[in-house]
């Protein structure tokens, strides 16, 4: 299997309730201080007092503040840094040596191995890693190449740059994110019956993925009602959600 050992699982697993979300950017572009990349220190307090999380951004720096204070070695990677289509993620290196693709920011369930040297290594798709869909990986020492099949017989893939990014390119690409308001986006997995799900409210649409398929939700007729949903799926503070959506909605109509 591709899994990743116990001491890198028992870091990924402390955000295991904590969504990918793009909420909190937006709440913070009407707060004093403005949009920004935060700090640990912030997010912490933040997490503590709404529950909000962040975006990839927040996620990935968040994740690596954690690997290092469990003295697990890893670093920053990424792709299209500046731009609109920017997304980071983080590797962490296991006490056996070997590589594990930690994204947060795309809510995969579980770290995945990216070193074919390794004899657990597989070309074969595999169940278990990402909600909603089978992933096969193709790997090399500076990028990864990951295929998902979709329950409905859709196929998408994914590349990763693998190479460190500086922590002082990270926080300018992280601060050009935050600044960036697209349209509202909160991704959570979902623990069900017999599987791990993924819950995504994207554009002012709401819908749960299972490896059965897509399921859309109703739509929600108020901001107010979409507050209390997402506050249902991921705890966040439903005044902050709320504040968060009003942003977005005037930023559409400019």
């Amino acid at each position: 299997m591709l899994k990743a050992p116990s001491e890198v699982l028992k870091v990924w697993n402390q955000f295991d309730k904590y969504p990918l979300e793009t909420l909190t950017k937006a709440w913070l572009s009407v707060q004093k201080d403005g949009p920004r990349q935060r700090t640990i220190e912030e997010m912490i307090q933040h997490r503590k007092q709404y529950g909000t999380s962040g975006n990839c951004f927040d996620l990935a720096l968040w994740l690596l503040h954690e690997f290092h204070d469990a003295g697990i070695e890893a670093y920053l990677i990424g792709r299209h840094l500046l731009t609109s289509k920017a997304h980071v993620a983080v590797v962490a290196i296991a006490k056996n040596g070997y590589r594990y693709l930690c994204d947060l920011g795309d809510q995969w369930i579980a770290p995945i191995l990216l070193d074919s040297s390794s004899k657990c290594f597989t070309k074969k798709p595999l169940e278990g890693f990402f909600p909603g869909a089978n992933i096969q990986l193709a790997s090399s020492d500076q990028s990864c190449f990951i295929k998902y099949y979709r329950p409905n017989g859709k196929i998408s893939s994914q590349i990763y740059d693998l190479r460190s990014i500086s922590r002082e390119k990270f926080i300018e690409a992280g601060h050009f994110s935050q600044s960036s308001l697209d349209k509202p986006l909160c991704e959570v997995r979902l623990p069900l019956e017999n599987e791990i799900g993924h819950w995504e409210f994207y554009n002012w649409r709401s819908f749960i993925s299972t490896n059965d398929g897509l399921y859309g939700e109703n739509p929600c007729s108020s901001l107010h009602e979409w507050s209390h949903r997402i506050h249902e799926k991921t705890g966040m503070d439903p005044s902050i959600v709320y504040t968060s959506l009003q942003v977005y909605t005037h930023q559409s109509t400019l």
